[in-house]
């Protein structure tokens, strides 16, 4: 449908005459090329650690996020440059059967967003969620170029100037939204710390196993679909070591049960009070 869609923007902007168009449907034509990286990604993300990648190979999804980024920002400046090249040609006013070629882009762009976005929710995938939001790109770029060809087209040829304008709203449109999903993805990449919401859960958890008396330090970093989890937890330090493991694969399963993105757990076990800091425990985020 995507593939459709574009192609139909693309041969109705050229025919038509509507650079806003024509701009637009470079855009659609990046998202489908997007999509099918997306899938692949996903594919590979699936595949079970190796020797080699003794983590998974579930980052592969983040840098496809940050192809799609990449993509958007790449087609939104070749976009704004065509517009401003062509700003003072002269050239007929587009046909009004642009108008509905518009329309349609809105009506199925709003369609797919809605429906990708279910499934970022539902995943947690950073690529999902970047498709989506492109896709929600699309409405609000479709809308502009709607917009402008509606004024061009019934205002007369005193208007004709607009089409060009809604062609660089829509390439700055790509670039802003390209760009901030690529540092989102740069993000993850860089072991950026979990969502406080994320971090307030494990912590609760935690706490609640029998044994678990505090936590002194909490590390959790997201690998495409999956978080990994380092956990620093205080127990009474007159317990044996056997005590002391039992505890810790307790929490572990604790999170890795109650908590589906995370896929694994390091625990390291503190004595409560921490006899190291002489003093009352520093408040870790």
């Amino acid at each position: 449908m995507a593939i459709g869609l574009a192609v139909a923007k693309l041969v109705g902007g050229w025919f038509g005459h509507s650079q806003a168009l024509l701009s637009d449907s470079v855009h659609s034509l990046g998202d489908s090329l997007s999509c099918a990286s997306i899938f692949a990604a996903l594919w590979w993300a699936e595949r079970p650690p190796d020797d080699e990648h003794p983590y998974g190979h579930t980052r592969i999804e983040t840098i496809a996020a940050s192809y799609v980024a990449l993509l958007l920002v790449g087609s939104g400046v070749w976009a704004g440059y065509e517009a401003v090249r062509s700003f003072n040609a002269l050239m007929p006013a587009p046909h009004r059967y642009t108008l509905v070629i518009a329309l349609a882009s809105v009506v199925l762009s709003e369609t797919i967003y809605r429906y990708s976005m279910r499934v970022a929710r539902r995943t947690g995938s950073k690529a999902i969620e970047a498709s989506a939001w492109d896709q929600r790109l699309d409405v609000c770029a479709s809308m502009v170029v709607l917009i402008g060809l509606a004024i061009t087209t019934l205002g007369g040829p005193g208007w004709h100037a607009v089409d060009k304008i809604a062609a660089l709203i829509v390439a700055g449109i790509i670039v802003w939204t390209g760009g901030s999903l690529f540092w989102g993805s740069l993000q993850d990449l860089m072991d950026r710390q979990a969502e406080p919401e994320l971090l307030a859960m494990v912590r609760s958890l935690t706490r609640a196993v029998s044994g678990v008396q505090g936590v002194e330090k909490l590390l959790v970093r997201k690998a495409g679909l999956e978080y990994f989890v380092d956990i620093h937890v205080e127990v009474d330090p007159e317990i044996s070591v056997q005590e002391g493991h039992q505890i810790g694969h307790a929490v572990k399963n604790r999170l890795v049960s109650e908590i589906a993105a995370v896929k694994d757990v390091l625990v390291h076990i503190e004595p409560f009070p921490n006899a190291a800091t002489g003093g009352p425990r520093p408040v870790v985020p």
